[in-house]
């Protein structure tokens, strides 16, 4: 990329660069796409009402970050398949990958072909717990600047444990918040498929957040002594 380009790319509008903004565009167009063509119509108010929902909750969470955290809006804008991550760690993102474009298309087929349906007060349900989640993970960034997509020790940015805010209470917050947020995907939809697809998400989340831990208590300095502090993974009082 030429200097030319990266200034352009580096132009920031209401305080956030412009690829940034570019990338949550392309985000929710491929969104669109899932949604809309897996359906066979534009018309589903819900589809519509979830991308509202998502620029809502997406669009003000990366501006605040790129004001107090622009490194890390840096590390999580980077592709979640990188050469230093751990083999495991690739194998489950990219079956997480898999799974999250499932959980896009099995909607919108359900849509199509009418095979479950979701009372509409659990719509509502749905959306009203994208947004509280929304907020769940942008205070866990807030807290954690070292919160990447991908699990490695970052060194070059002084990694360290964070154990302040919601990391007080478990020792996978954003973890935590997912735990909702994607069987709210499938109720906002409008599909009881898409809610047990959301199970798996959660299952693969719960397994990664185990092996996490594992490569932290061995390269992290503090983080067994941490862990002795903060006795639950995801769900206080639970695991």
């Amino acid at each position: 990329m030429s200097t030319s380009e990266e200034t352009v790319w580096s132009a920031k509008i209401a305080g956030m660069p412009l690829k940034v903004w570019s990338a949550l565009v392309i985000e929710l167009a491929l969104f669109a796409a899932l949604l809309f063509v897996s359906a066979g119509t534009l018309n589903w108010p819900a589809a519509w009402i979830f991308l509202a929902l998502f620029a809502l909750g997406a669009i003000p969470g990366s501006i605040d970050l790129a004001k107090h955290n622009p490194g890390l809006l840096d590390e999580r804008m980077k592709w979640p398949i990188q050469p230093n991550q751990p083999l495991w760690d690739r194998v489950l993102m990219m079956t997480l990958f898999v799974l999250v474009v499932a959980l896009f298309v099995v909607p919108g087929l359900d849509v199509r072909w009418g095979w479950s349906r979701v009372p509409l007060w659990l719509q509502i349900v749905g959306g009203i717990t994208l947004l509280v989640t929304f907020y769940s993970f942008l205070v866990t960034m807030r807290h954690n600047p070292y919160l990447a997509s991908v699990v490695r020790i970052q060194k070059e940015r002084g990694h360290k444990v964070i154990s302040t805010g919601p990391y007080a209470i478990v020792r996978h917050p954003f973890y935590a918040a997912a735990i909702p947020f994607f069987p709210a995907i499938g109720l906002l939809l409008g599909s009881w498929w898409a809610v047990f697809l959301s199970l798996l998400v959660i299952a693969i989340l719960a397994y990664r957040a185990v092996n996490e831990e594992r490569l932290l208590e061995q390269e992290l300095e503090g983080y067994a002594d941490y862990m002795k502090r903060v006795r639950h993974r995801l769900i206080p009082c639970v695991w």
